[in-house]
């Protein structure tokens, strides 16, 4: 069986999202996946939920919104949520006690095979990696502690390019589908730009794939701005996809 997996953090209720939706909803129905995860959805606006309710009344994709918060100060304001189309079996989240950082896994029936999807979003900054890094450990410690499936897939912002000591943790145990960059900062208005200033320079939002799951294709996703307004882009990261097959699913 054969199904698509896609990711995008969508910078909560900032930068015009009142707009912005627009256009994820838009590419949203080029892209129909089977899976979406979402990073920096807004807990206040309930970006998922409207997000859930848009598919299905505009594009008759009907999905299982599962959401999780941060924790501590930031629980009433951001976190992630999974967008699932399969049938969900159970579902489970791990408190880093770290910088509110928290994972989440959702084990999913796809044709048969129970399939085990996480969400995360490690800790941002440049003098951050010693915590990404541990981050990292715990995930995979996790993870291993889940280990009655063959089949796992994890997505995530993980604010740490490839060849980052984190990254290189995680892609001792799990292979990357793709590495071109996500990073952007279109949205920001050219005047608050710094000296120096490029657009998509590096890639830190990842799927990463273990066990009995072929990669048939990947790429970007919702990169394309609003049609009017050049200066209007769906987030101020690209989005990531994947096409994976279960074999005998």
């Amino acid at each position: 069986m054969q199904f698509r997996v896609a990711l995008l953090n969508h910078q909560k209720g900032m930068n015009r999202w009142l707009e912005r939706r627009e256009l994820v909803v838009e590419q949203l129905g080029d892209l129909r996946p089977d899976i979406l995860a979402l990073n920096e959805i807004d807990i206040e606006l309930e970006s998922a939920r409207w997000l859930q309710r848009t598919a299905w009344e505009r594009l008759g994709l009907s999905y299982t919104l599962l959401q999780q918060s941060q924790v501590n100060s930031l629980s009433e304001i951001g976190g992630q949520a999974l967008l699932i189309r399969f049938p969900v079996i159970e579902s489970a989240n791990l408190d880093y006690r770290s910088r509110d950082r928290v994972a989440q896994v959702a084990r999913i029936d796809i044709g048969g095979t129970p399939t085990d999807v996480y969400l995360t979003h490690l800790q941002a900054g440049e003098g951050e990696e010693m915590v990404r890094q541990l981050q990292v450990q715990r995930l995979l410690r996790w993870i291993g502690s889940r280990d009655d499936v063959e089949a796992r897939i994890v997505c995530g912002d993980f604010n740490a390019v490839p060849d980052s000591p984190s990254i290189r943790e995680m892609a001792s145990r799990f292979q990357n589908v793709q590495s071109r960059p996500t990073a952007s900062t279109l949205l920001t208005p050219p005047e608050e730009r710094p000296p120096g200033w490029e657009p998509l320079t590096r890639c830190i939002d990842y799927i990463w794939v273990d066990g009995p799951l072929d990669v048939r294709d990947s790429g970007v996703c919702f990169d394309r701005p609003g049609q009017n307004d050049p200066s209007l882009w769906p987030s101020d990261h690209l989005g990531v996809w994947a096409d994976l097959e279960l074999p005998g699913a």
